[in-house]
């Protein structure tokens, strides 16, 4: 499984992103990587542009029926982003919604299914 990761910055969950290459067995590629990937995790905050935008970046080289883990300050921190945001961002970039969950202790994270390709 090759997994993408976009949106790292110094406030990033280091033991959240050790923990998913070991659960992978496998390094996260960062956006040079030019080939298809299985996942993507995107760290995003509320002041890091227009979501829909980066949403439909992160599709760039993700598989078709690929899943974006979108990951957000939690409510109350830094840099949160509204859930209402994502919520409404998310079928313009033609994802779905399917999954939120607490992470760690500063993050959230918001699966988004990519539409299948047709076969």
């Amino acid at each position: 499984m090759v997994i993408q990761e976009l949106g790292w910055d110094n406030d990033t969950d280091d033991e959240l992103r050790v923990a998913i290459e070991d659960s992978v067995d496998a390094d996260l590629v960062d956006g040079e990587y030019g080939n298809v990937v299985d996942a993507v995790l995107l760290w995003w905050r509320d002041d890091d542009g227009d979501l829909v935008d980066g949403l439909v970046d992160a599709l760039t080289d993700l598989v078709g029926g690929g899943v974006i883990w979108l990951l957000t300050p939690k409510v109350g921190r830094p840099g949160a982003v509204d859930p209402a945001d994502i919520a409404e961002a998310a079928p313009i970039a033609g994802l779905s919604q399917t999954t939120t969950a607490s992470v760690s202790k500063d993050w959230a994270a918001t699966r988004l299914l990519a539409p299948k390709t047709p076969a």
